[in-house]
């Protein structure tokens, strides 16, 4: 794999495009429609203050979560951007009730791909310049190409990913993706508005020092959680651990990624099920972590491996570094067997 820090994304896609076991062209158009949405999200992000973006949309979203105007904002370019580049059949959105077929262009209906994403990741952070962010998952339709998609296309386990990546939008913009190959990162040069081989093969630590939870719901959390915190928080051999909590998945995700640590977000907070979204959050972030040397859980088994039944379904998550995910697991399940 390629570790050139002067080569393009563009250049790494097609270059590496042989690495993908659907290799037609069609994934390397889809990853350049996300790349052309990015920019444009970007250029609004570090705008906002300036052309009256910020603040509130004034509806909410599916999941009753107030939108912001960049929220809106991101949707719309997102699906605009990939329903007009005609590479996919369906997009579902967390901010969408419902999925949504392309149709019209023969093209799109003929595609063999179906996208899923959170268009911008901790816009509560947006109105107080913190880092926010875009997950995007990728997968091939089970359904037969040329037929109207189905929620059966959608609900389908992260383990049959065939891409998925985030962007952060902070003091750089970078664009993280994995094709099932390792991890690669690439950093955008405003100056130029190309992304360039910033991270080549990225790799989570195995152990690491931080945790990352809202501990403000510390008494609403599982007990097994409650235990693991305060295994984390002794003054004992390597401990305690230091506490990083962003608030936006994204940026607490590439920072445990790159310096090693644990991010947790479990049920028995105000979501009984827990917050983040299983299709648009946790599955692209398990199959990131994974290919990164990582560990993915909600608490008691692989991510990657549950079976989804709704488009908008919540978990408890539970991902970074492989020996720490590890470790909570067995509080969990510790707990668990009293």
């Amino acid at each position: 794999m390629a570790t050139n820090s002067h080569q393009t994304l563009g250049e790494f896609i097609i270059e590496n495009q042989a690495d993908f076991i659907y290799s037609t062209g069609e994934l390397s158009r889809l990853l350049s429609s996300i790349k052309l949405a990015t920019k444009v999200v970007n250029y609004k992000v570090n705008k906002a203050g300036l052309v009256n973006i910020l603040g509130e949309f004034g509806n909410e979203n599916v999941q009753g979560e107030k939108q912001q105007k960049l929220d809106v904002f991101a949707n719309e370019t997102f699906i605009e951007t990939l329903s007009q580049r005609e590479v996919v059949c369906g997009i579902a959105s967390e901010e969408n009730e419902d999925f949504i077929e392309i149709k019209g262009a023969e093209h799109s209906k003929n595609s063999k791909y179906v996208v899923l994403i959170d268009p911008l990741d901790g816009s509560s952070n947006i109105d107080v310049n913190v880092s926010v962010g875009t997950i995007f998952s990728i997968y091939h339709r089970v359904t037969e190409t040329g037929t109207p998609v189905t929620l059966e296309d959608f609900l389908q386990p992260g383990n049959k990913q065939i891409a998925a990546g985030y962007v952060i939008y902070g003091t750089s913009t970078m664009l993280v993706y994995t094709t099932g190959n390792g991890v690669n990162g690439f950093t955008l040069n405003p100056g130029i508005g190309t992304f360039y081989l910033s991270h080549p093969n990225m790799c989570i630590p195995e152990d690491g020092n931080i945790y990352s939870v809202n501990e403000g719901n510390y008494v609403k959390f599982p007990q097994g959680v409650k235990n693991y915190l305060k295994y984390c928080q002794a003054d004992e051999e390597d401990r305690p651990y230091t506490s990083r909590y962003i608030g936006s998945l994204c940026s607490d995700f590439h920072r445990n990624m790159l310096k090693g640590g644990i991010y947790i977000y479990p049920s028995g907070t105000n979501n009984p099920h827990g917050k983040l979204r299983l299709l648009y959050e946790c599955n692209p972030m398990a199959f990131i972590a994974e290919q990164a040397g990582g560990k993915a859980s909600d608490g008691f088994q692989r991510i990657m491996d549950i079976e989804p039944t709704e488009l908008h379904q919540r978990i408890p998550f539970f991902c970074g570094s492989k020996n720490m995910v590890k470790k909570a697991e067995e509080f969990m399940r510790s707990e668990e067997l009293k």
